[in-house]
């Protein structure tokens, strides 16, 4: 590949104009941690201006907090934006750092579904927010697992505790509560600091609820695995020596 310049001595690529982390651009600045960054306003990520451009009015707006950009987007141009962030050489998003939500205490105001993003061999970072209404037929988006594998864990518990819904993604049920929970969602404003039910019944849920039926002892028992590990894993052990940290 013409356009690959290595650098051995730093372990830096420089590939189709991408400077990656350890470049071999000598005149490349160091990453630094910002100082004295303003609470509004700033240096915009360029990421925003160019979504502008592109995509115009499914842009609803964007700005600065603390150094960092957010653009809010609507949900019909949601899924197009965040792919065209992810393969276009410009952007290169290649890494979904969280998914979470956002309700705020205004019953009125609309519930935000928020996604921090990282471009890798840009060292740049951008939120995107998506608001719904809390009617619950309205409460989701389209899945990002076409896009990022990463999505499918933290989709669920975005939909365990808000009850967002993320249309498409392949196995959408409860990760941190049992599948038959039915109290609600535990991070939305109205649901009860204690929870609905009471202590002892929401004991008798959790027992009924029989987690360890979903798991295989055998498979999660570091001694019953152990001799079923190569002799020379196992004579490493037996010396005490640390394996797989």
């Amino acid at each position: 590949m013409s356009d690959v310049v290595r650098s051995p001595a730093l372990g830096g690529v420089v590939e189709g104009g991408i400077r990656y982390p350890g470049s071999a651009d000598a005149n490349a600045p160091a990453p630094t941690s910002p100082h004295n960054v303003a609470h509004r306003g700033g240096a915009e990520n360029p990421s925003a201006a160019a979504l502008v451009e592109r995509f115009g009015d499914a842009i609803v707006r964007r700005s600065v907090t603390w150094g960092e950009t957010t653009v809010v987007v609507t949900r019909a141009r949601f899924l197009d934006i965040v792919r065209w962030l992810h393969d276009d050489p410009s952007q290169r998003y290649d890494y979904l750092v969280d998914v979470t939500g956002v309700e705020y205490r205004d019953p009125g105001a609309p519930l935000e579904v928020v996604y921090h993003l990282r471009s890798l061999p840009f060292r740049r970072f951008l939120r995107v927010k998506v608001e719904l209404s809390k009617r619950k037929a309205e409460l989701w988006v389209p899945s990002l697992m076409p896009i990022y594998s990463g999505a499918d864990w933290l989709e669920r518990e975005c939909y365990d505790m808000f009850g967002i819904r993320f249309e498409g993604h392949p196995d959408l049920r409860r990760i941190l509560m049992w599948e038959s929970y039915n109290e609600g969602y535990p991070l939305r404003k109205d649901f009860p600091l204690r929870g609905r039910f009471s202590r002892a019944e929401q004991l008798s849920q959790a027992l009924a609820a029989n987690p360890e039926a979903h798991y295989s002892m055998n498979e999660l028992s570091i001694a019953e695995a152990f001799e079923d590990l190569p002799a020379d894993m196992k004579e490493r052990l037996a010396r005490g020596e640390r394996v797989g940290e």
